[in-house]
């Protein structure tokens, strides 16, 4: 596996940019609604934003992580964020995660063209064999959008991390092979066909 190194991808009526401090205003103002009251959501309240990029890019710099900024290029506004995660070189592994969209943007077009993007890096350029995802066992809105991009699911880790509030979750595992990639690919871009 190629080392994950920040990279712009774009496509799809999506730009993931590589997560800057440039992005502090945009994804202050994604985070509509009040999402970072999800407590099972990595979504940060305006005031926590600067420390959350601190953070991805502690962990950019720690070679663990590797996080974007998502840019709706139909009106040049940051939608959200997401990024690699638990980078494993040496068994050819990342995990895709602390995805969020503001609220205008859930459920449409800009997830299935963020996965496609980066699993098609993970995989195609990167020399992925497997990609992972987790979630929040409430979560239940990710756990069918992870399933519906043709995840398969590995199992649930019980009582396996710390929620922001306190609390303790189970974490609900899936992945994707390499060999399960072109059907997975084939998929992700008849949806987003059929959305065009």
């Amino acid at each position: 596996m190629i080392s994950p190194a920040p990279v712009a991808l774009e496509g799809h009526g999506v730009r993931l940019e590589p997560l800057a401090r440039e992005h502090h205003d945009g994804l202050a103002a994604a985070a509509d609604g009040e999402l970072w009251k999800l407590w099972f959501t990595s979504v940060p309240a305006p005031e926590e934003t600067h420390a959350y990029i601190s953070a991805a890019l502690a962990g950019q710099q720690a070679g663990h992580m590797l996080p974007w900024a998502v840019r709706e290029l139909a009106t040049g506004l940051i939608a959200g964020s997401t990024r690699f995660h638990d980078i494993v070189p040496t068994i050819d592994r990342v995990e895709i995660g602390y995805t969020w969209y503001a609220r205008r943007w859930q459920r449409s077009h800009v997830n299935t063209a963020c996965k496609l993007l980066l699993l098609t890096h993970a995989f195609d350029t990167l020399g992925c064999k497997v990609v992972g995802f987790r979630t929040d066992n409430f979560n239940f809105a990710s756990q069918r959008a992870i399933a519906a991009l043709g995840a398969k699911h590995d199992g649930t880790l019980r009582h396996h991390q710390a929620r922001r509030d306190g609390t303790v979750r189970d974490t609900v595992l899936f992945s994707i092979l390499a060999h399960e990639w072109p059907d997975v690919k084939r998929h992700l871009e008849l949806r987003l066909a059929r959305n065009a």
